[in-house]
């Protein structure tokens, strides 16, 4: 009779049964809600506007109190002057276009080649092993040390620009996936084996999809280098046939002694970093994050 009781006890009934499902698929379930507008405002524009703000005030303080020279700290007028003579000149969109192409193209040529690099380097220790060192070193080489030497090889032409781009974006690709691959479970790759996904198809659907977040960072970072490096060769290789970029126009406004058209230079490069970063990678990098239930905005 003792033992009886004792099964009865041990087998759950239909409503822990149905309980525990329910705590299951709540477990499972990702609440995925759109972020309202206000909370948008709040938390996202206003601390960089904030902070812009406080920016120009501390900066007009410093002109005020005239703790040095004009020429060397102009007011911000002066600066919002001379951005809205490059409008009026029509000029403005040209420079700023110049550039960004240049980095864009750059770019998308260094994720074609860093992308495969970087397969290639996780899944062969040969390769990895030859390799691996190699792409830590360059990604630690400044990339305006290449400018004298693309220069050199190529001229002073927009390969020259490009050459410099890529050595300076594709170890960073590289490096991101391979990062994003070791992180990979191998229980991911048992179980694409299992189901025919090797090769090149295992690559295409295990691999890059599990170390999506790695590769991801690597990108970020590959475009990083990608503008850095192309701001260094059109300061250091300026001429008139590659057109006015933002790199040289902050080289000829320097030449001019022109600190409003130099500080509008830097800040002009500054806001395309940050525009593209907003525009391109934050947005999906939420995605990646809300797909694997890391993030709920």
């Amino acid at each position: 009779m003792a033992s009886t009781d004792t099964t009865a006890k041990a087998k759950p009934d239909g409503h822990d049964l149905a309980g525990l499902e329910a705590g299951l698929d709540a477990l499972d379930a990702v609440q995925v809600k759109r972020t309202p507008f206000t909370q948008v405002l709040l938390h996202k524009v206003l601390p960089p506007v904030s902070a812009v703000v406080l920016v120009l005030a501390v900066w007009k303080i410093l002109v005020l109190a005239e703790v040095t020279d004009d020429y060397k700290l102009p007011d911000p007028s002066a600066v919002w002057h001379s951005l809205t003579e490059l409008w009026v000149q029509g000029t403005l969109l040209d420079i700023v276009w110049t550039s960004v192409s240049r980095g864009l193209l750059g770019f998308a040529a260094a994720l074609a080649l860093g992308t495969p690099l970087g397969l290639l380097v996780a899944r062969v220790r040969f390769v990895r092993a030859a390799l691996g060192p190699i792409l830590s070193g360059l990604q630690s080489l400044p990339s305006v040390a290449w400018v004298p030497a693309a220069v050199i090889w190529l001229g002073i032409t927009d390969s020259a620009m490009y050459a410099v781009i890529l050595l300076g974006a594709v170890p960073s690709i590289a490096n991101g996936l391979v990062s994003g691959i070791d992180q990979v479970p191998p229980l991911y790759l048992r179980a694409g084996r299992t189901i025919g996904a090797t090769g090149a198809r295992g690559a295409w659907h295990i691999l890059l999809p599990a170390a999506l977040p790695g590769y991801l960072a690597g990108l970020k970072q590959g475009w990083a280098f990608s503008w850095r490096s192309l701001m260094a060769a059109e300061l250091i290789a300026s001429s008139p046939d590659l057109g006015l970029g933002l790199g040289q126009f902050l080289e000829n406004s320097r030449t001019d002694s022109d600190m409003p058209g130099v500080l509008l230079g830097i800040f002009l490069i500054l806001f395309v970093g940050i525009a593209i970063d907003l525009i391109v990678f934050s947005p999906l990098e939420r995605r990646v994050l809300r797909t694997r239930g890391l993030a709920t905005r």
